[in-house]
């Protein structure tokens, strides 16, 4: 999907985010709006089309990235977990970067191969 290509180069700054989630006291410079915030709300504000494909490659991109950072907090590598699925490393890189069409069945493998557990909320 196009967005994951363009936006791939904030992968680093959404880990690090949620690495330290927990631990973020938000000053007042970091409540301000950077330009590309702003440039996506008003983007958004004038083109419907653009705001509903922003949002969903958005999610689809947030799950790979939540993905990848459970996995990295488990120790493992894309070969390791690979190895404990049964199945290839390029199958672990498409699951986390390519997860806009991963069966629950494949994601919950994922997550208990990683020791974890897998919870889902409708909100």
């Amino acid at each position: 999907m196009h967005f994951r290509r363009k936006h791939k180069r904030y992968q680093g700054k959404l880990l690090k985010s949620l690495r330290n989630e927990r631990e973020i006291i938000l000053t007042e410079e970091e409540l301000i709006m950077s330009d590309l915030q702003k440039y996506i709300k008003k983007r958004k504000a004038q083109d419907p089309e653009f705001a509903e494909n922003y949002d969903v490659g958005y999610e689809e991109f947030k799950i790979g990235v939540m993905l990848k950072l459970a996995r990295e907090e488990a120790g493992l590598t894309q070969e390791q977990l690979a190895e404990k699925l049964n199945t290839k490393k390029s199958a672990i890189s498409r699951i986390e970067n390519h997860a806009n069409d991963i069966k629950l069945s494949t994601l919950e493998n994922f997550v208990q191969a990683l020791g974890k557990k897998l919870n889902i909320e409708v909100a």
